[in-house]
């Protein structure tokens, strides 16, 4: 395959990015950050500054590799990553736009890569269980409900990509911010501290200047664990019984 990569360039966090367009030849089998591993050889082999893109684990988990490629988060297949997502996707000759994610909180650093720590910020306000749950129980002694378990299993799913961000026009972080909350909070051990969970995490949500959500439901749509918006509801509920109960 033939392609031409229209990739965003910006020297550090200061500097003013413009786009570059750079020639690359891939196999349909490759993935792509691949694709762009095949980009960066080419580069460096012409003593040219190779592109910073962020990826890790490669296996659709750690939610690094976050990209928007062609206007969309992830890319054009829905339920992928960028690590996930395979060039036999896309057609020879084709010119792929590939872009930072655009939000006030998420600043780019260089290129491709964004500071995320807001993300970071928010679960250290609140997305953790701190009370003393003892040892680990013995399977069955501690009943949760099969719809609890299995909405609080799909909430742990969210790798805190950053696509719910990326894709909203507000550059809300609400559904990341739910996933998290609804994850803990519909199990017993997360009980305890809810409230002041739900309160913490929304108000640092806030101080990180993240937008508010509108409904557009973008997030969903484009997250790649397919998330779902009804975390924000409870999210919404949980806070609201936080405030007026006074906890």
């Amino acid at each position: 395959m033939n392609l031409n990569i229209k990739v965003w360039r910006q020297k550090n966090n200061t500097s003013k990015g413009q786009f570059e367009t750079y020639p690359v030849k891939a196999n349909e089998h490759m993935s792509f950050l691949e694709m762009l591993d095949v980009l960066n050889e080419d580069l460096v082999s012409q003593k040219k500054e190779p592109i910073a893109f962020e990826h890790d684990c490669r296996e659709g988990i750690c939610g690094t590799c976050s990209l928007v490629i062609d206007g969309q988060p992830h890319g054009p297949n829905s339920g992928t990553t960028t690590c996930q997502l395979h060039m036999r996707f896309f057609k020879d000759g084709q010119t792929i736009v590939v872009e930072p994610y655009r939000a006030k909180a998420f600043p780019v650093l260089k290129d491709l890569v964004v500071d995320r720590a807001s993300f970071d910020r928010i679960i250290q306000a609140g997305g953790y269980i701190s009370v003393n749950a003892g040892q680990a129980p013995d399977g069955n002694s501690l009943p949760i409900g099969k719809d609890y378990a299995e909405r609080s299993f799909e909430a742990a799913a969210c790798i805190g990509c950053g696509a719910c961000v990326a894709a909203c026009p507000n550059g809300s972080a609400m559904l990341f911010t739910s996933a998290k909350i609804t994850h803990l909070g519909l199990l017993p051990q997360g009980e305890v501290e809810a409230d002041r969970r739900a309160q913490a995490m929304v108000a640092q949500m806030d101080k990180e200047g993240f937008g508010f959500c509108s409904n557009i439901g973008a997030c969903e749509a484009e997250c790649p664990k397919e998330i779902k918006l009804d975390n924000i509801a409870f999210m919404n509920r949980s806070y609201y019984k936080a405030v007026f109960s006074g906890e």
